[in-house]
């Protein structure tokens, strides 16, 4: 062998390599190993929720529906803010009157000012669609955490008067039953005949996500060291299967916010000393031909409404469920 090919290159901080190989030699890594693997541990793991809301945030969708549901809010919460003039006050000498600037919606048939009562209506409608989407989460809830978690016997007479409900029209029931108390309809009576027939919905999806969180291996793990029945049920069961609930909950608040309007607009639902929207349209439909205006506002409004509750549902699904996602 001759004494080029033999010779080696001592270098400081770098491998002995032969002549004419430096290129395809890489410099030593002074960092050791240990350094490049290490991971902070001192970082809290992030949960579901916060999983969710990094989601949500980068979601056009999202920002849209949260802003037409706080509008919703706002008009309800205080509507005076907004609208200066009372929207009780009627003068028939403004019958069809056209919209200024201190009335930019101009007036109805009785002269009253379509923009204050469409502010005003407000109340009512997200008053209704919230009580109602309270009372039918926590008792269709209960009834469906209690049947998916005991099951058995327990789940099947849940299950079969679920069923039955189902089987009654939605709507069809609450014109029924209010019937028996016209002329003496208040916000309370309507939040309680929609959330007599509207439970159901929400006590099938908890029953579902009741079933498939309870037989998790945190679950059986949370049996092993002496979790009770209820501990696991209000600890664990119920706040890992909340997201679908949650979903739920949120469109079923623009269907019972239409449910109140459609009562109204019937003149089933709340009495006509209480403004709403169902109300304002159904009063605004003799116009519909010469005046579009009077009922395009009240619809408008209970329109946006809805779509804003129905897209956060949407968008809080994709978030929860990455399956969901399109």
């Amino acid at each position: 062998m001759s004494e080029t090919s033999e010779s080696i290159v001592n270098e400081p901080g770098r491998r002995r390599v032969r002549p004419g190989q430096e290129h395809v030699v890489a410099a030593t890594d002074e960092q050791g190993l240990g350094a490049v693997d290490a991971v902070a541990d001192d970082s809290a793991p992030s949960s579901m929720w916060g999983e969710a809301w990094k989601q949500l945030r980068r979601r056009p969708i999202f920002w849209v529906s949260a802003l037409l549901i706080a509008g919703a809010l706002l008009l309800a919460v205080a509507p005076g803010l907004i609208a200066r003039a009372t929207p009780t006050y009627c003068r028939l000498d403004n019958s069809y009157g056209p919209s200024s600037a201190q009335h930019p919606f101009g007036f109805d048939q009785q002269g009253c000012d379509v923009f204050s009562r469409t502010v005003y209506g407000a109340r009512a409608s997200v008053a209704v669609g919230v009580l109602t989407t309270l009372i039918v989460t926590v008792s269709g809830g209960l009834i469906g955490a209690l049947a998916g978690f005991f099951g058995g016997f327990f789940d099947a007479l849940l299950s079969r008067i679920t069923d039955v409900f189902f089987a009654i029209p939605f709507v069809l029931a609450a014109i029924v039953v209010m019937q028996m108390f016209k002329g003496r309809t208040s916000i309370l009576t309507v939040v309680t005949v929609l959330a007599l027939f509207g439970w159901p919905q929400i006590a099938r999806i908890t029953r579902g996500a009741v079933m498939s969180v309870k037989n998790e291996d945190f679950i059986t793990a949370s049996t092993s060291l002496g979790s009770g029945r209820l501990a696991l049920l209000t600890r664990h069961v119920l706040p890992n299967a909340a997201a679908p609930i949650i979903v739920t909950a949120t469109v079923q608040l623009g269907v019972f916010i239409v449910s109140e309007a459609t009562l109204s607009f019937l003149g089933i639902g709340l009495p006509p000393s209480v403004i709403s929207w169902g109300s304002d349209i159904a009063t605004a439909q003799g116009a519909l031909r010469d005046h579009i205006s009077v009922l395009f506002y009240p619809a408008g409004a209970l329109a946006l409404t809805v779509l804003g509750f129905v897209m956060m549902g949407d968008a809080v699904r994709d978030a929860l469920d990455p399956k969901a996602r399109t």
